[in-house]
């Protein structure tokens, strides 16, 4: 491993901080979306961090910093640092419950407050709720919507007429497209650069590209570029910004839960539960389990 420092002087050198593995929104360790984890960051500086995350090289690592009513966290993938990420909340959650046991968090973000709940499931795996911010959509340009169908190899027509484009937030921006066919998800091939270059100017984080199987199913990609990976297994920020778009457009009676099925097109399938409360101004539950990754 890496030894990351805090000091030039040997003599009060810190000990390199513990980088954990785990995957989350699976059981299994070859299914989910990897994560780094740290949880105990205190003195790492941003240049620090951003060296971990980029020799973990996972799409994204979580830090904690332990504080007086909560935890200070930072998320970065291998290139920058990105405001929240769903899945290294699930992943360090879980492995904090691990070694302190189950309970309510704070996770103080740069998008704002999250709560995070963990609990034993009843196979015994642990399980973690984490609840976004208060979700918004805005429209999606014109302009943007035709250089992302043309990106992604896509038409107008193949998209669904019953869940038009949107561009989605709920800690983490995402335009959000909805496929009429899952055979038109499962063919995803696109320039990596073109649309990455798009994503940083718009300050997308991922692009959520969904299926809708039927109305509590839905299937999702996620192009993620700006994290240097072509497609993100599992991503908790998109699902949660999925379900405000859900309930925003009025695509389900709420309450409702909805399962999102990703990964499965790239051999790594995941599991995201959505609770979608009715208060339009409450935040979006995203549940997922997670498993620490064996030394290779």
């Amino acid at each position: 491993m890496q030894e990351f420092t805090t000091s030039a002087d040997p003599t009060t050198r810190p000990p390199a901080p513990e980088v954990l593995r785990y995957t989350a929104f699976s059981t299994d360790p070859a299914g989910g979306n990897p994560a780094g984890v740290v949880l105990d960051a205190t003195g790492l500086d941003e240049r620090e961090m951003l060296a971990i995350a980029a020799d973990v090289g996972y799409s994204e690592t979580a830090f904690l910093v332990p504080g007086e009513g909560g935890l200070d966290v930072r998320y970065f993938s291998p290139l920058a640092e990105v405001t929240f990420c769903g899945h290294a909340t699930i992943a360090s959650a879980v492995a904090r419950a691990e070694r302190h046991g189950g309970g309510n968090l704070t996770y103080r973000t740069a998008a704002g407050p999250v709560e995070v709940r963990t609990e034993r499931a009843p196979d015994g795996s642990w399980r973690a709720t984490l609840t976004s911010v208060a979700p918004r959509t805005v429209a999606l340009a014109v302009e943007d919507l035709r250089t992302l169908l043309d990106v992604l190899g896509w038409s107008p027509d193949d998209l669904d007429p019953d869940l038009p484009p949107r561009t989605a937030y709920a800690g983490a921006w995402h335009p959000v497209l909805a496929a009429r066919t899952r055979e038109r998800l499962a063919a995803l091939d696109y320039d990596l650069a073109t649309l990455g270059e798009l994503m940083a100017e718009r300050g997308w984080t991922t692009v959520d590209l969904v299926h809708r199987q039927d109305e509590r199913t839905f299937h999702a990609r996620n192009p993620f570029p700006p994290g240097g990976v072509v497609e993100d297994p599992a991503t908790g920020a998109a699902a949660a910004a999925l379900g405000g778009y859900l309930r925003e457009g009025g695509h389900v009676e709420v309450p409702a839960t909805v399962t999102v099925l990703q990964g499965h097109d790239m051999g790594r399938p995941s599991v995201l539960e959505v609770a979608i409360p009715a208060d339009p101004a409450a935040g979006i539950a995203v549940t997922g389990t997670a498993v620490a990754i064996p030394a290779a």
